[in-house]
């Protein structure tokens, strides 16, 4: 089944998933992500945000059996009780997966990092000798560009910053011609620059493209900041949903006591004030 606007383009029914350590690290999850949503994904250290994308994108199987639900990204299903379904393979092309690692390798070009974006659109063989297409490298330079890092083309990924090396993952997903990313703390080692960076260019890819993006963030400014839509995870589990100017610092705080620390940025108080400022103003202009 096909991906149309009256389906999620992410279904998650359900989903648990018990570590080998007897660890609970899902207990029941269901979130749905539209197309063309910007959704934050937040949660304390431990709270299940990393291992439910690797379930979405069908790196790793939730329970076997019935506890361990279903999940359908593009309308086509993923996994079921604890297996992997139809052909992954095809949802995987048109799923981008940016992790915190950056995932590049070191000793090749940017250019060949981003190409790489391509090998599930073409044939293997052309794959395997790393052959492209002056098209697809012009695609290349182009999705360098537009993430802001043309210049760094011929240059090994090893050379580049941690922020530089995001943005070329970045850049790989929208040579893959992505319909939707998925982001595991893309910005948790870089500095609060980079870190807007990566948001900002996320964001443009989102609102330009539309393009739906699920991104996973340790501190809940950027969700703020960045993102209408926010689903907090606690042990496991879903415990708000809901738009993100709600997450005020008091209500973060009911519901992670002292873990609420670890999520909330020094000026938090501050921006939230700013936040509720703004919204004043705009309803008194309107």
């Amino acid at each position: 089944m096909s991906h149309t606007q009256s389906q999620p383009v992410i279904q998650v029914t359900n989903v648990s998933k018990t570590f080998p350590n007897g660890r609970r690290a899902l207990d029941g999850v269901s979130i749905s992500l539209d197309a063309g949503e910007m959704v934050a994904l937040i949660g304390a250290s431990g709270s299940g945000k990393s291992t439910l994308i690797r379930h979405i994108g069908g790196l790793i199987v939730a329970n076997k059996g019935a506890d361990g639900g279903e999940i359908s990204v593009f309308g086509d299903q993923v996994q079921a009780g604890g297996r992997l379904t139809g052909d992954v393979s095809q949802v995987r092309r048109r799923l981008g997966v940016i992790f915190q690692q950056f995932n590049l390798v070191p000793r090749l070009t940017v250019l060949t990092n981003v190409l790489a974006g391509r090998l599930g659109r073409m044939p293997k063989w052309r794959g395997t000798l790393m052959q492209f297409t002056h098209v697809e490298k012009q695609r290349a330079m182009q999705a360098l560009g537009r993430v802001g890092i043309a210049a760094t083309a011929r240059q090994r990924a090893a050379t580049l910053s941690g922020g530089q090396q995001q943005r070329a993952a970045i850049a790989r997903c929208l040579v893959q011609e992505s319909e939707a990313i998925l982001a595991d703390e893309p910005i948790a080692s870089l500095d609060p620059a980079s870190a807007r960076r990566v948001m900002e260019t996320l964001s443009d890819i989102n609102r330009s493209e539309g393009t739906a993006v699920l991104v996973s963030l340790h501190q809940v400014e950027y969700a703020r900041r960045y993102c209408k839509r926010t689903i907090a995870m606690r042990d496991g589990r879903v415990v708000f949903d809901g738009p993100s100017h709600d997450l005020t610092t008091a209500f973060l705080r009911e519901i992670y006591g002292e873990a609420s620390e670890e999520l909330i940025l020094p000026d938090a108080e501050d921006f939230a004030e700013a936040h509720e400022v703004a919204e004043e103003r705009l309803a008194a202009s309107a």
